[in-house]
């Protein structure tokens, strides 16, 4: 696979929501090494410790969910210049990654084994919107959270607030700390609500509202995304190898 095939298979892949956010710094190249890529790593951030983890495995291409943001300060330039020192290219994408059909959500409730995914999460009028799905036989507050761990292979922290069976969830990964999103959920006649961070707020708010609440990292409730698109280069491009890079769970509670 060329950089170029690359380069055009992701408007393919994530259509309106590249348009959505085009202009918005929410995906792109942070480095192109201009190389045949045989080898694409995965992760759900771009880090240094990342792109030399991509290097020992001989990737040529590294796609992430997340860039080096500017507010993470210098960590971008250290990052770059390992990208150049080991001519590996890097692409990430972020809101399109959360929006898209495939993406981070869809691919969390694919783990837990959803049997119906009613809602996608989605981004309108400038608010997101987590994704909701069912369990057709509900699950105890104990089995989702059980399940939750085996799944991120993480400690999740979580609060019971209500006694009856865990049916409908609403799911938005990583930074899901706003307590609207809590409400949106509840509103909607969820049991559950599953993200990547939280604040007092948010803990509060789940308890006042009796909705169970459940908090695994953000790197590891997002990773599932990032798999599935790159099992979809994989699939335009059968040669290409994938290397799921290993995070450390630096969030863990």
């Amino acid at each position: 696979m060329k950089t170029s095939d690359f380069e055009k298979l992701m408007p393919e892949l994530f259509g309106e929501w590249q348009k959505e956010f085009e202009d918005d710094g929410e995906y792109g190249f942070t480095y192109i090494a201009e190389k045949e890529i045989e080898k694409v790593a995965y992760a759900t951030n771009l880090t240094p410790e990342t792109v030399e983890k991509a290097a020992k495995s001989s990737a040529d291409l590294l796609i992430t969910h997340h860039d080096a943001w500017d507010f993470v300060f210098g960590m971008r330039e250290v990052c770059v210049a390992k990208l150049k020192q080991h001519q590996i290219s890097h692409y990430f994408t972020h809101s399109p990654l959360d929006f898209v059909e495939f993406g981070t959500s869809t691919a969390l409730f694919e783990k837990l084994k959803i049997d119906e995914i009613t809602n996608l999460s989605t981004f309108k009028n400038d608010i997101e919107y987590p994704g909701i799905g069912i369990f057709h036989s509900g699950l105890s507050f104990t089995e989702l959270h059980k399940r939750l761990e085996v799944i991120l292979d993480e400690p999740v922290k979580a609060w019971e607030n209500h006694d009856h069976p865990v049916k409908k969830v609403a799911i938005l990964t990583g930074a899901g700390n706003n307590s609207a999103l809590i409400r949106y959920a509840n509103e909607q006649g969820c049991d559950a609500f599953i993200t990547g961070e939280r604040t007092l707020y948010s803990v509060q708010y789940a308890k006042f509202a009796g909705i169970h609440l459940y908090v695994g990292s953000h790197t590891y409730t997002e990773i599932f995304g990032v798999e599935n698109l790159a099992k979809k280069v994989q699939e335009a491009y059968p040669e290409v190898d994938l290397i799921m890079i290993k995070e450390d769970h630096i969030e863990s509670f």
